[in-house]
C-alpha cells in the first residue's frame, strides 16, 4: 500500500471520493461543451452522442488516471464543426469556455453545500466521506477550471486563444500547433510539471476558494 500511495496525488482512502467527483465533473464539463454547440447551431457532439450525462461518453482512461497521479487530468475532446456556426469567432469562443466555466459553477455551488453543512453543524451528523466529497468537490473542479484554461493544445484555454486573435496568428498558431502539444505532453509527465503547472494550480486554488468562502460568509 505504502509503495501505491508514492505514486498518488491524493490519499488512498480517498481514491473512491476523487474518482466520483471526477466522473461528475469531466461528464458536466464536456456535457457543457456539447450543448453550448448545440445552442450555436452545430449538431456535431449530437449526432455522435455526445450530448449527454452518460459518463462513459465523455471519460478518457489516460486523462483520468493522471488526475490520479498528477493531480491533473482531462476528458474525451467533445467534437466541433466551426462550419455550422454563423459567428464562428464569437461561438467558438462561448463553445471554448463553457467547459471550464462548467466547473467553476460547480465548485461555487459545491462551496455553498460544503459551507451550509459546516455552519449548521448538520456535517458533524454525516459520514466523514460527505464533507470530503464537497472538499474535493470545489477543489477538483477549481483544478479542472484552472487548468483547462492554461493556453496550450489541446485545452480550452488555447482555443480561446485561437479565436481572439486575427486569422493570420491563427494561422501561425496552427502551423506550430504539433511542437505546442510536444511540450504541453512534456510538461504534462515530467517533472517539469512540478515547477510549472503544479506551482500555478496550487496558487490559483486557493485564493479562489478563499474568495467563495468570503462570497458565502456574507450571507451566512
Amino acid at each position: 500500500m505504502e509503495q501505491l500511495q508514492q505514486f498518488l496525488a491524493y490519499p488512498l482512502r480517498d481514491i473512491p471520493i476523487v474518482a466520483a467527483v471526477l466522473i461528475i465533473a469531466f461528464t458536466v464539463h464536456e456535457f457543457s461543451h456539447a450543448y453550448t454547440a448545440y445552442l450555436c447551431g452545430d449538431p456535431t457532439a449530437k449526432r455522435e452522442g455526445r450530448l449527454t450525462l452518460n459518463p462513459a461518453q465523455h471519460i478518457d482512461p489516460l486523462g483520468a488516471l493522471l488526475i490520479f497521479v498528477a493531480g491533473f487530468g482531462w476528458a474525451r475532446p467533445v467534437p466541433v464543426n466551426r462550419y455550422h456556426f454563423k459567428n464562428p469567432r464569437l461561438a467558438g469562443v462561448t463553445v471554448s469556455f463553457a467547459g471550464p466555466a462548467s466547473n467553476f459553477l460547480m465548485a461555487f455551488i459545491g462551496e455553498i453545500i460544503f459551507y451550509v453543512l459546516v455552519a449548521t453543524g448538520l456535517g458533524a451528523g454525516l459520514p466523514w466521506f460527505v464533507l470530503s466529497f464537497f472538499n474535493y468537490f470545489v477543489w477538483l473542479n477549481l483544478v479542472l477550471f484552472i487548468f483547462n484554461l492554461i493556453p496550450l493544445p489541446p485545452l480550452d484555454g488555447y482555443r480561446i486563444i485561437e479565436d481572439l486573435v486575427s486569422p493570420g496568428v491563427r494561422a501561425k498558431l496552427t502551423q506550430y500547433e504539433q511542437y505546442s502539444i510536444v511540450v504541453f505532453l512534456v510538461l504534462l509527465i515530467t517533472p517539469l510539471g512540478r515547477y510549472t503547472i503544479s506551482p500555478l494550480i496550487n496558487s490559483a486554488v486557493p485564493s479562489i476558494m478563499k474568495g467563495f468562502q468570503s462570497i458565502v460568509s456574507v450571507f451566512g
